[in-house]
């Protein structure tokens, strides 16, 4: 008897490993629409195959964009989604422990260990404001509407975050369907019209290829490094 059950289990568990590889096999191919799965962080492969699977079309999605700016230097953007009502612009954070934080001050804070340890890190929603202006400047005279959407994955609590900004949501992963689907419900379609929409998506498109220059990555990460210099002293 006691073998009959080892082997049970023991199919059990190779059907589990099977299902999970297939599930596993569809979300690659999934992610595979958009970008290659070396590309940005875990966390934001997560995101966007949260919006592939709800189905927002891979054409709409860009990931791991390097928007080249006016001195040369390039502002890195997590996830963008272009909709009818304009750009929606993801900031993608992974952390654990309480986040504190105001829409207006410079640094967050995260605590860990009920209060011991406590890090400072730079406010998403500035960041993310940056990187909205890079686009603007990119896009030049094509005005389109921008959406500010920060993600926090991770086992965390936005236990104190205030003064956002009405056109920001700052948002837990579980929510961020909900605040996409509230942009694009109540906000009206752009005025753009077909060739500026192409024009648009190529500049979109250029700005995900810059991320497969090494020149480009190396700069970046040059300058990344600096700034953080900079804000750590």
């Amino acid at each position: 008897m006691e073998w009959v059950i080892g082997v049970l289990v023991a199919i059990g568990i190779v059907g589990a490993i099977a299902i999970y590889a297939v599930y596993e096999s569809r979300n690659r191919k999934l992610l595979k629409q958009v970008t290659t799965l070396n590309r940005g962080t875990p966390t934001e492969l997560k995101a966007l195959l949260k919006l592939l699977k709800s189905g927002f079309p891979p054409n709409t999605l860009f990931h791991d964009l390097y928007v080249e700016k006016s001195n040369g230097n390039h502002s890195q953007i997590d996830l963008v989604m272009l909709t009818d009502v304009g750009i929606i612009v993801f900031e993608v954070k992974s952390y654990s422990g309480w986040i504190f934080g105001n829409g207006n001050n410079k640094e967050w804070t995260q605590v860990l260990a009920y209060g011991r340890d406590k890090y400072k890190f730079y406010n998403p929603v500035i960041q993310n404001n940056w990187h909205i202006e890079a686009l603007k400047k990119r896009l030049g005279e094509y005005k389109v509407p921008y959406f500010s959407v920060v993600v926090f994955y991770g086992n965390c609590e936005l236990r104190d975050v205030s003064n956002i900004p009405n056109n920001v949501a700052v948002t837990y992963s579980g929510n961020v369907l909900q605040y996409v689907n509230s942009i694009i419900n109540n906000n009206p379609i752009m005025d753009l019209d077909y060739a500026n929409k192409v024009k648009v998506v190529e500049i979109l498109k250029q700005s995900v290829e810059n991320g497969n220059c090494a020149h480009v990555k190396g700069n970046h990460s040059r300058y990344v490094a600096e700034q953080k210099n900079r804000f750590d002293t």
